[in-house]
Protein backbone atom coordinates (compact mmCIF):
# COMPACT_ATOMS: atom_id res chain seq x y z
CA UNK A 1 0.00 0.00 0.00
CA UNK A 2 1.20 3.67 -0.73
CA UNK A 3 1.88 5.76 2.22
CA UNK A 4 0.87 8.98 1.02
CA UNK A 5 -1.67 11.67 2.10
CA UNK A 6 -3.19 13.83 -0.80
CA UNK A 7 -5.74 16.49 -0.46
CA UNK A 8 -9.03 16.21 -2.24
CA UNK A 9 -8.59 18.10 -4.64
CA UNK A 10 -5.48 16.17 -5.61
CA UNK A 11 -7.10 12.55 -5.42
CA UNK A 12 -9.59 13.41 -7.90
CA UNK A 13 -7.05 14.79 -10.71
CA UNK A 14 -5.44 11.49 -9.85
CA UNK A 15 -8.31 9.31 -9.99
CA UNK A 16 -9.56 11.20 -13.14
CA UNK A 17 -6.15 10.70 -14.87
CA UNK A 18 -6.21 7.10 -14.18
CA UNK A 19 -9.66 6.21 -15.42
CA UNK A 20 -8.84 8.50 -18.46
CA UNK A 21 -6.01 6.50 -19.53
CA UNK A 22 -7.61 3.55 -18.57
CA UNK A 23 -10.34 4.35 -21.13
CA UNK A 24 -7.68 5.73 -23.78
CA UNK A 25 -4.70 3.87 -23.13
CA UNK A 26 -3.03 7.68 -23.83
CA UNK A 27 -1.38 10.74 -21.94
CA UNK A 28 -4.06 12.92 -20.37
CA UNK A 29 -3.27 16.62 -20.32
CA UNK A 30 -4.68 19.04 -17.75
CA UNK A 31 -7.17 20.52 -20.61
CA UNK A 32 -9.04 17.17 -21.00
CA UNK A 33 -9.42 16.48 -17.38
CA UNK A 34 -10.58 20.23 -16.59
CA UNK A 35 -12.92 19.69 -19.60
CA UNK A 36 -14.02 15.92 -18.63
CA UNK A 37 -14.57 15.82 -15.05
CA UNK A 38 -16.80 18.77 -13.94
CA UNK A 39 -14.15 19.90 -11.32
CA UNK A 40 -14.63 23.38 -11.42
CA UNK A 41 -10.65 24.02 -11.89
CA UNK A 42 -8.65 25.69 -14.38
CA UNK A 43 -6.64 24.01 -16.84
CA UNK A 44 -3.77 25.60 -15.08
CA UNK A 45 -4.64 24.52 -11.62
CA UNK A 46 -4.97 20.88 -12.76
CA UNK A 47 -1.60 21.84 -14.45
CA UNK A 48 0.01 22.38 -10.81
CA UNK A 49 -1.40 19.38 -9.17
CA UNK A 50 -0.43 17.22 -11.55
CA UNK A 51 3.41 18.62 -11.88
CA UNK A 52 2.62 17.75 -7.67
CA UNK A 53 1.56 14.73 -8.01
CA UNK A 54 4.53 13.44 -10.38
CA UNK A 55 6.94 14.88 -7.99
CA UNK A 56 5.49 11.98 -5.20
CA UNK A 57 5.88 9.61 -7.97
CA UNK A 58 2.33 8.57 -8.97
CA UNK A 59 2.50 10.50 -12.39
CA UNK A 60 4.76 10.19 -15.03
CA UNK A 61 6.01 12.43 -18.14
CA UNK A 62 6.40 10.21 -21.08
CA UNK A 63 9.05 12.12 -23.61
CA UNK A 64 7.22 13.00 -26.30
CA UNK A 65 3.76 14.22 -24.72
CA UNK A 66 2.85 16.94 -22.62
CA UNK A 67 0.58 14.97 -21.01
CA UNK A 68 0.38 12.57 -18.04
CA UNK A 69 0.31 8.73 -17.66
CA UNK A 70 -0.05 6.54 -13.73
CA UNK A 71 3.07 5.14 -12.67
CA UNK A 72 2.56 1.45 -11.03
CA UNK A 73 2.48 3.61 -7.90
CA UNK A 74 -0.06 5.71 -8.97
CA UNK A 75 -1.78 3.09 -10.27
CA UNK A 76 -1.56 1.46 -6.51
CA UNK A 77 -2.87 4.49 -4.59
CA UNK A 78 -5.73 4.19 -7.09
CA UNK A 79 -6.40 0.24 -6.50
CA UNK A 80 -5.99 0.85 -2.74
CA UNK A 81 -7.74 4.28 -1.90
CA UNK A 82 -9.71 5.84 -5.14
CA UNK A 83 -11.19 3.13 -7.07
CA UNK A 84 -14.87 2.48 -6.75
CA UNK A 85 -16.01 -1.28 -7.58
CA UNK A 86 -19.11 -2.22 -9.60
CA UNK A 87 -21.19 -3.98 -8.77
CA UNK A 88 -20.93 -7.82 -10.47
CA UNK A 89 -24.61 -8.15 -12.58
CA UNK A 90 -27.23 -10.17 -12.02
CA UNK A 91 -26.84 -11.26 -16.11
CA UNK A 92 -22.84 -11.84 -15.76
CA UNK A 93 -23.64 -13.59 -12.32
CA UNK A 94 -26.42 -16.19 -14.24
CA UNK A 95 -23.83 -16.49 -17.04
CA UNK A 96 -20.89 -17.58 -14.71
CA UNK A 97 -22.87 -19.72 -12.97
CA UNK A 98 -24.55 -21.26 -16.37
CA UNK A 99 -20.96 -21.82 -17.23
CA UNK A 100 -19.26 -23.53 -14.50
CA UNK A 101 -22.49 -25.91 -14.16
CA UNK A 102 -22.45 -27.15 -17.62
CA UNK A 103 -19.11 -28.81 -16.65
CA UNK A 104 -21.19 -31.34 -14.95
CA UNK A 105 -19.04 -31.20 -11.74
CA UNK A 106 -15.85 -32.19 -13.57
CA UNK A 107 -13.26 -30.62 -11.70
CA UNK A 108 -10.71 -30.16 -14.36
CA UNK A 109 -13.66 -29.12 -16.86
CA UNK A 110 -14.64 -26.88 -14.06
CA UNK A 111 -11.57 -24.62 -13.83
CA UNK A 112 -10.94 -24.91 -17.39
CA UNK A 113 -14.02 -23.38 -17.80
CA UNK A 114 -13.32 -20.71 -15.01
CA UNK A 115 -10.42 -20.15 -17.01
CA UNK A 116 -12.08 -19.21 -19.94
CA UNK A 117 -15.33 -17.51 -18.11
CA UNK A 118 -12.64 -15.11 -16.55
CA UNK A 119 -11.05 -14.43 -19.82
CA UNK A 120 -14.45 -13.47 -21.61
CA UNK A 121 -16.34 -11.55 -18.96
CA UNK A 122 -13.13 -9.61 -18.44
CA UNK A 123 -11.10 -9.38 -22.04
CA UNK A 124 -8.22 -10.03 -20.81
CA UNK A 125 -6.32 -13.15 -20.00
CA UNK A 126 -7.47 -15.64 -17.48
CA UNK A 127 -5.27 -18.17 -15.39
CA UNK A 128 -6.25 -21.14 -13.54
CA UNK A 129 -3.70 -23.03 -10.70
CA UNK A 130 -5.67 -26.43 -10.06
CA UNK A 131 -5.05 -27.27 -6.11
CA UNK A 132 -1.57 -29.49 -5.93
CA UNK A 133 -2.98 -32.95 -6.04
CA UNK A 134 -0.33 -34.52 -3.30
CA UNK A 135 -2.62 -31.36 -0.95
CA UNK A 136 -5.78 -33.26 -1.67
CA UNK A 137 -7.27 -35.18 0.43
CA UNK A 138 -7.34 -39.16 -0.40
CA UNK A 139 -10.57 -41.22 -1.36
CA UNK A 140 -9.83 -44.39 -3.17
CA UNK A 141 -7.47 -46.39 -5.63
CA UNK A 142 -8.43 -49.06 -8.14
CA UNK A 143 -6.31 -51.65 -9.94
CA UNK A 144 -7.33 -52.56 -13.32
CA UNK A 145 -5.88 -55.00 -15.20
CA UNK A 146 -5.69 -54.24 -18.65
CA UNK A 147 -3.09 -57.06 -20.09
CA UNK A 148 -0.78 -59.14 -19.07
CA UNK A 149 2.09 -57.03 -17.46
CA UNK A 150 0.21 -54.19 -17.93
CA UNK A 151 -2.40 -52.14 -15.11
CA UNK A 152 -4.33 -48.88 -15.24
CA UNK A 153 -4.10 -46.88 -11.22
CA UNK A 154 -7.38 -45.04 -11.06
CA UNK A 155 -6.28 -42.43 -7.78
CA UNK A 156 -9.30 -40.19 -6.38
CA UNK A 157 -8.79 -37.64 -4.48
CA UNK A 158 -11.95 -35.96 -1.90
CA UNK A 159 -12.52 -33.13 -3.88
CA UNK A 160 -12.79 -35.77 -7.27
CA UNK A 161 -9.83 -35.15 -8.73
CA UNK A 162 -8.64 -38.35 -10.66
CA UNK A 163 -5.57 -39.22 -11.82
CA UNK A 164 -4.92 -42.37 -13.89
CA UNK A 165 -1.72 -43.64 -14.75
CA UNK A 166 -0.49 -47.34 -16.94
CA UNK A 167 1.35 -49.27 -15.17
CA UNK A 168 4.24 -52.03 -16.40
CA UNK A 169 4.44 -54.48 -14.33
CA UNK A 170 7.58 -57.21 -13.84
CA UNK A 171 4.72 -60.47 -13.02
CA UNK A 172 0.76 -60.93 -14.04
CA UNK A 173 -2.16 -60.46 -11.34
CA UNK A 174 -5.42 -61.93 -11.51
CA UNK A 175 -8.32 -59.38 -10.90
CA UNK A 176 -8.51 -60.67 -7.98
CA UNK A 177 -5.49 -59.78 -6.67
CA UNK A 178 -5.74 -56.45 -7.49
CA UNK A 179 -9.22 -56.18 -5.68
CA UNK A 180 -7.60 -57.56 -2.95
CA UNK A 181 -5.06 -54.62 -3.38
CA UNK A 182 -7.06 -52.07 -3.27
CA UNK A 183 -9.22 -53.11 -0.38
CA UNK A 184 -5.67 -53.26 1.71
CA UNK A 185 -4.78 -49.68 0.18
CA UNK A 186 -8.03 -48.42 0.66
CA UNK A 187 -8.30 -49.33 3.98
CA UNK A 188 -4.63 -48.36 5.35
CA UNK A 189 -4.59 -44.76 3.50
CA UNK A 190 -7.85 -43.38 4.24
CA UNK A 191 -7.88 -39.72 5.71
CA UNK A 192 -4.47 -39.27 4.56
CA UNK A 193 -3.50 -36.43 2.33
CA UNK A 194 -1.86 -37.92 -1.20
CA UNK A 195 1.79 -36.24 0.07
CA UNK A 196 1.02 -38.32 3.56
CA UNK A 197 0.33 -41.22 1.38
CA UNK A 198 3.51 -41.19 0.01
CA UNK A 199 5.25 -41.36 3.41
CA UNK A 200 2.77 -44.06 4.64
CA UNK A 201 3.32 -46.22 1.57
CA UNK A 202 7.07 -45.83 2.09
CA UNK A 203 6.66 -47.00 5.63
CA UNK A 204 4.66 -49.46 5.38
CA UNK A 205 6.90 -51.07 2.60
CA UNK A 206 9.44 -51.07 5.21
CA UNK A 207 7.55 -53.11 7.73
CA UNK A 208 6.15 -55.69 4.94
CA UNK A 209 9.64 -56.39 4.40
CA UNK A 210 10.08 -57.52 7.54
CA UNK A 211 6.59 -59.09 7.19
CA UNK A 212 7.89 -61.16 4.24
CA UNK A 213 4.02 -60.44 3.13
CA UNK A 214 4.56 -60.34 -0.33
CA UNK A 215 1.00 -59.34 -1.31
CA UNK A 216 1.26 -56.55 0.74
CA UNK A 217 4.31 -55.57 -0.61
CA UNK A 218 3.27 -55.72 -4.11
CA UNK A 219 0.15 -53.55 -3.36
CA UNK A 220 2.57 -50.79 -2.17
CA UNK A 221 4.97 -50.80 -4.97
CA UNK A 222 1.93 -50.71 -7.32
CA UNK A 223 0.66 -47.65 -5.36
CA UNK A 224 3.96 -45.98 -5.30
CA UNK A 225 4.19 -46.31 -8.68
CA UNK A 226 0.57 -44.79 -9.14
CA UNK A 227 1.20 -41.70 -6.98
CA UNK A 228 1.43 -38.38 -9.26
CA UNK A 229 4.20 -36.00 -9.38
CA UNK A 230 4.40 -32.93 -7.44
CA UNK A 231 3.63 -30.58 -10.09
CA UNK A 232 1.01 -27.96 -11.08
CA UNK A 233 -2.07 -28.02 -13.35
CA UNK A 234 -2.36 -24.04 -15.03
CA UNK A 235 -4.86 -23.31 -17.52
CA UNK A 236 -4.60 -20.12 -19.34
CA UNK A 237 -7.05 -19.12 -21.71
CA UNK A 238 -7.22 -15.56 -23.73
CA UNK A 239 -3.19 -14.92 -24.12
CA UNK A 240 -4.23 -13.45 -27.28
CA UNK A 241 -6.14 -10.78 -25.74
CA UNK A 242 -2.94 -9.26 -24.20
CA UNK A 243 -1.96 -8.34 -27.77
CA UNK A 244 -5.25 -6.43 -28.72
CA UNK A 245 -4.03 -3.85 -25.97
CA UNK A 246 -1.81 -0.94 -27.61
CA UNK A 247 0.82 -1.04 -25.22
CA UNK A 248 1.68 -4.26 -26.20
CA UNK A 249 1.96 -3.67 -30.13
CA UNK A 250 6.16 -4.11 -29.62
CA UNK A 251 6.94 -7.56 -31.38
CA UNK A 252 10.05 -7.85 -28.49
CA UNK A 253 7.87 -7.07 -25.78
CA UNK A 254 4.87 -9.56 -27.10
CA UNK A 255 7.90 -12.18 -28.01
CA UNK A 256 8.89 -11.85 -23.67
CA UNK A 257 4.80 -12.10 -22.89
CA UNK A 258 4.26 -15.22 -24.60
CA UNK A 259 7.99 -16.60 -23.22
CA UNK A 260 6.00 -15.65 -20.01
CA UNK A 261 3.06 -17.74 -20.55
CA UNK A 262 5.20 -20.70 -21.67
CA UNK A 263 7.10 -20.89 -18.50
CA UNK A 264 4.17 -21.91 -16.55
CA UNK A 265 6.77 -23.25 -13.86
CA UNK A 266 7.83 -19.73 -13.06
CA UNK A 267 4.15 -18.69 -13.30
CA UNK A 268 2.76 -20.45 -10.74
CA UNK A 269 6.23 -19.84 -8.64
CA UNK A 270 4.73 -16.25 -8.93
CA UNK A 271 0.92 -17.41 -8.40
CA UNK A 272 2.38 -19.91 -5.59
CA UNK A 273 2.90 -16.68 -3.14
CA UNK A 274 -0.56 -15.43 -3.88
CA UNK A 275 -2.16 -18.86 -1.98
CA UNK A 276 -1.02 -17.73 1.29
CA UNK A 277 -3.45 -15.33 1.76
CA UNK A 278 -6.92 -15.77 1.24
CA UNK A 279 -9.03 -13.23 -0.60
CA UNK A 280 -8.32 -11.02 -3.75
CA UNK A 281 -4.97 -9.70 -3.99
CA UNK A 282 -3.29 -7.88 -6.96
CA UNK A 283 -0.16 -7.41 -8.23
CA UNK A 284 0.54 -4.26 -10.21
CA UNK A 285 3.19 -3.72 -12.73
CA UNK A 286 7.22 -3.78 -11.16
CA UNK A 287 5.24 -6.01 -7.72
CA UNK A 288 5.50 -9.09 -9.46
CA UNK A 289 9.10 -10.58 -9.53
CA UNK A 290 8.84 -11.54 -13.76
CA UNK A 291 10.52 -9.08 -15.50
CA UNK A 292 8.21 -10.21 -18.64
CA UNK A 293 5.48 -9.04 -16.49
CA UNK A 294 6.31 -5.48 -16.67
CA UNK A 295 3.52 -3.23 -17.71
CA UNK A 296 0.86 -5.85 -16.43
CA UNK A 297 -1.00 -6.55 -13.15
CA UNK A 298 -2.27 -9.44 -11.56
CA UNK A 299 -5.53 -9.95 -9.98
CA UNK A 300 -6.07 -13.19 -7.88
CA UNK A 301 -8.40 -14.91 -5.62
CA UNK A 302 -7.79 -18.43 -4.25
CA UNK A 303 -10.71 -20.70 -4.06
CA UNK A 304 -11.32 -23.97 -1.90
CA UNK A 305 -11.88 -27.33 -3.11
CA UNK A 306 -12.17 -28.93 0.49
CA UNK A 307 -10.98 -28.48 4.21
CA UNK A 308 -7.58 -28.37 3.26
CA UNK A 309 -7.15 -27.63 -0.49
CA UNK A 310 -6.83 -24.17 -1.79
CA UNK A 311 -6.50 -23.44 -5.77
CA UNK A 312 -5.92 -19.92 -7.25
CA UNK A 313 -7.76 -18.48 -10.34
CA UNK A 314 -7.48 -14.13 -11.65
CA UNK A 315 -6.99 -12.37 -14.33
CA UNK A 316 -3.67 -10.74 -16.19
CA UNK A 317 -3.94 -7.64 -18.10
CA UNK A 318 -2.08 -4.27 -18.43
CA UNK A 319 -1.74 -2.10 -15.50
CA UNK A 320 -4.27 0.27 -16.80
CA UNK A 321 -6.87 -3.19 -17.01
CA UNK A 322 -10.64 -2.11 -15.53
CA UNK A 323 -9.93 -2.86 -11.92
CA UNK A 324 -13.34 -1.52 -10.92
CA UNK A 325 -14.99 -4.24 -13.11
CA UNK A 326 -12.26 -7.04 -12.70
CA UNK A 327 -11.66 -7.21 -9.11
CA UNK A 328 -15.83 -8.31 -8.61
CA UNK A 329 -15.48 -10.31 -11.61
CA UNK A 330 -12.56 -12.88 -10.36
CA UNK A 331 -13.98 -12.60 -6.53
CA UNK A 332 -17.48 -13.73 -7.34
CA UNK A 333 -15.94 -16.71 -10.16
CA UNK A 334 -13.81 -18.04 -6.97
CA UNK A 335 -16.51 -18.01 -4.44
CA UNK A 336 -18.53 -19.49 -6.71
CA UNK A 337 -16.53 -22.38 -8.15
CA UNK A 338 -15.68 -23.23 -4.33
CA UNK A 339 -19.44 -23.91 -3.57
CA UNK A 340 -19.82 -26.05 -6.39
CA UNK A 341 -16.55 -27.71 -5.21
CA UNK A 342 -17.89 -28.24 -1.62
CA UNK A 343 -21.65 -29.02 -2.55
CA UNK A 344 -20.66 -32.15 -4.83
Amino acid sequence: MVDLTLSQRSRQILEAIVEDYIATAEPVGSSAVARRHALSLSSATVRNVMASLEELGLLASPHTSAGRIPTDKGFRFYVDSLVGLRTITHTEKKEILKRCRETGGNLTDLLREASRTLSSLSNYTGIVVAPRFTTSMFRQIEFIKLGARRVLAILVTCSGAVQNRIIEVDQEFSPEDLVRMSNYLNSTLEGLSISQVREKILAEMELEKNRYDQMMTRALSLSQQALPDEQDEVYITGQSRIFEQPEFSDVTKMREIFQAFEEKGRLVQLLGNCMQAQGVQIFIGSETPLKEMAGMSLITSTYMTDANTIGLMGVIGPTRMGYSSVIPIVDYTAQLVSRLLTER
